[in-house]
């Protein structure tokens, strides 16, 4: 069973971890997503760190759910805009349209994820049954068992209970990385528990939240997979 799990990683473009039956097999990196996937291309199930699926006229519920979810962490999880706001071209108009649609502005933070989201999009309105969306602490809080992680995932401590958690489910990240190895250690990270959310989709153990996903208006699943 061969799946990779992507994060973005900033001017880098997006790294990848690739899973062979659950465990490590190696990492990737391109700036292009579409090459990525294109190196990835016999990969039974790929999930991604980005938001996928977009509603129409509100905020999405797997949002929401995710940060009643993580508690704690919440703050790790952005609201998603409705989808006609990431049509606009620049922050002012996407505020103004969010604000049109919501009664509420979208952040300057939320929207630096543009380019990434619109990336991300194109590939999965493409592949959508073999693309997922997932979010790393999500994930991550999963493997503990559903326990809230107490550390920031940039902190040494935060990423040294990461990593320990992905070494309790069989993935055992190397010291050296390859290609990956200039990519930042959260980045890798998020990957590698992409990745084991990707291989419980492709075993059918996966859940979702909300627990019954929405669908966007081509009926397309929005969802955060974990």
């Amino acid at each position: 069973m061969n799946v990779i799990g992507i994060d973005a990683c900033g001017k880098r473009g997006w790294v990848g971890v690739w899973l062979v039956d659950g465990a490590y097999h190696r990492s990737m990196v391109e700036v292009q997503l579409e090459s990525l996937l294109a190196r990835s291309s016999d990969a039974d199930v790929v999930a991604i760190d980005m938001p996928l699926g977009l509603v129409e006229s509100d905020w999405r519920a797997a949002d929401t759910c995710a940060k009643a979810v993580l508690g704690p962490r919440r703050s790790s999880v952005f609201m998603t805009a409705p989808r006609p706001v990431w049509d606009e071209l620049d922050y002012p108009e996407a505020s103004d349209k969010c604000f049109s649609i919501t009664g509420k502005r979208i952040s300057r933070q939320t929207w630096a994820l543009a380019p990434k989201l619109r990336e991300a999009r194109e590939c999965w309105l493409k592949d959508s049954d073999r693309i997922y969306e997932v979010h790393p602490e999500v994930s991550f809080q999963a493997m503990g068992g559903g326990k809230p992680l107490t550390y920031d995932k940039r902190s040494w401590r935060g990423q040294a209970l990461r990593r320990s958690l992905l070494s309790a489910v069989g993935i055992s990240l190397p010291d050296a990385l390859g290609e990956a190895d200039p990519v930042p250690t959260d980045d890798v990270l998020d990957a590698a528990a992409a990745a084991w959310s990707a291989h419980r989709v492709a075993v059918g153990t996966a859940a979702c939240l909300p627990e019954v996903a929405e669908q966007d208006a081509a009926g397309r699943p929005v969802a955060i997979w974990y």
